[in-house]
């Protein structure tokens, strides 16, 4: 049988060019958010949020758990292209059929829950996302490690809808505007994905096709996510049903600033669910149990002291990306933000480690523990607390999460954490925090100019202290030959 061997990068490029990926998450957000929480104000940004959050359900029904499922299938089989070809043609049906019923039952609900009905051109807006998701098989690219190319479609199409949207939306009655120019960024992107797939497979109709060995996995990993979503989107679905809009804002406003630090945490180990797959795939344990410790330590590395900076300077933090009137969202900011070093581990353990092992179930069932204690949390503190309830409900949630993890996968990543040096950098970052909290008490009241000096010294403080005791993970980041062999020991 003939194989087309697709050109592969190294683990090190494609860390590179998620790491580009994630700085633009990061930087796009920075530009646009400050913006569009002043144009649209908590209310009108509270509305985007809420028919987002709902079209994110649909969406995630219809993508079932193609999204993780077809990176690790595919990646198995990337060296034969006739394999490939099929694998990919398969998956793309079951989503073709699960889209399709997915879009008519979420077209049925808009003309039939008040809710929603009394904004249909918003939720038609949000549910073009639905419809062309399936189109983008955005795993395949992943599966083939082409992370230049998700890259730069990604960064193309963010730009242009920047740009869109400060042409376009300038006063509090434009929000479906913005809504269609944030929707324009992953369409765009979609429709690209597509024209670009027979470049890697053939769309050859197959003598035989072979569904039903996919239909397992893809429903234990769909079980998972929806249980995933239940924590982080029905936090904010329940805030518009129980509280108001400007809830709903505020708490939108201190969850994006968690989401972006996410993307950096998780930017490292984002790549390693193909080259994990490909490891299983041809039984080299070394190379895996090397990498996943890698991984371990790189988050553990980011995540405690973005966390505890951002804890630290959330109400400048606030100021500074939405305004003053979003004051109110410091304390849901605060709480949310400690879930940043779980999530940073679980992101680790659940997708690159137990995935790729075929222990798909175990990773269903701490998702289902989260979000059986965010729902029951929720109850209970959203109509007390508003959105610091939410907050608190899904922090609690992603650590219960975690826990669950590291009991059903000890078996795997036990020896991995023997490794993981997270009193060295918990202490690291206890050291950094001091001159930090001393620089809060000087009489700065520009909230731009507290921030940089505090991040000047926080980080720096942080950076010296392993640079001093030579850590080798930071070394590696900064490379030049492993920084002349740690300097030369």
């Amino acid at each position: 049988m003939k194989k087309d061997k697709n050109e592969v990068h190294s683990v090190k490029y494609n860390i590179l060019m998620n790491f580009i990926l994630t700085a633009s998450s990061l930087l796009f957000p920075l530009i646009t958010f400050p913006y569009v929480s002043r144009i649209l104000h908590a209310t009108g940004n509270g509305k985007v949020n809420f028919a987002a959050s709902i079209a994110n359900y649909f969406l995630m029904v219809a993508s079932l758990g193609i999204p993780t499922y077809g990176v690790k299938a595919c990646a198995k089989v990337r060296d034969d292209k006739q394999k490939l070809s099929q694998t990919s043609q398969e998956i793309l049906i079951i989503n073709l059929v699960a889209t399709t019923l997915v879009t008519i039952t979420y077209l049925i609900l808009i003309f039939t829950i008040p809710r929603f009905s009394q904004d249909k051109a918003l939720f038609f807006i949000e549910g073009i996302n639905i419809v062309l998701n399936m189109f983008g098989a955005n795993w395949l690219y992943q599966a083939l490690e082409k992370y230049d190319y998700i890259t730069a479609r990604s960064v193309l199409f963010k730009a242009a809808s920047i740009i869109l949207m400060f042409a376009l939306v300038h006063q509090e009655s434009d929000y479906r505007i913005y809504a269609a120019t944030t929707v324009f960024a992953s369409v765009g992107s979609n429709v690209m994905n597509f024209i670009r797939l027979r470049r890697y497979i053939s769309f050859k109709k197959v003598d035989e096709y072979n569904l039903k060995q996919h239909l397992k996995p893809i429903f234990i990993l769909f079980a998972g996510n929806v249980a995933a979503s239940i924590y982080t989107n029905l936090d904010t679905v329940m805030l518009g049903f129980m509280k108001s809009n400007a809830d709903v804002g505020y708490y939108t406003a201190a969850v994006k600033v968690k989401n972006i630090l996410v993307s950096v945490v998780c930017s490292l180990s984002g790549v390693l669910l193909p080259r994990m797959s490909y490891y299983v795939q041809q039984r080299d344990k070394k190379q895996f149990n090397a990498l996943m410790t890698t991984a371990l330590n790189a988050t553990i590395f980011m995540s405690i002291p973005l966390c505890t900076y951002f804890v630290v300077e959330a109400k400048d933090s606030l100021t500074l990306l939405a305004g003053t009137e979003y004051l109110p969202a410091t304390m849901s900011m605060q709480i949310v933000n400690i879930s940043i070093v779980a999530i940073g581990i679980t992101s680790i353990i659940g997708i690159q480690v137990l995935t790729p092992i075929n222990r798909e179930f175990q990773l269903m069932i701490s998702v289902v523990v989260g979000a059986v204690s965010d729902f029951v949390l929720n109850c209970f503190m959203i109509p007390k607390w508003g959105a610091a309830g939410a907050a608190f409900a899904t922090m609690i949630a992603e650590y219960l999460v975690l826990a669950t993890q590291l009991f059903l996968g000890r078996d795997v990543v036990g020896e991995a954490f023997k490794h993981v040096r997270y009193v060295r950098y918990g202490a690291t970052t206890a050291v950094a925090l001091v001159p930090t909290i001393a620089v809060t008490f000087l009489p700065l009241t520009n909230s731009f100019l507290r921030l940089v000096i505090t991040a000047l010294i926080f980080f720096g403080v942080y950076a010296s202290v392993l640079y001093g005791i030579k850590d080798e993970l930071l070394y590696r980041f900064l490379d030049n030959r492993f920084t002349r062999r740690l300097i030369r020991r």
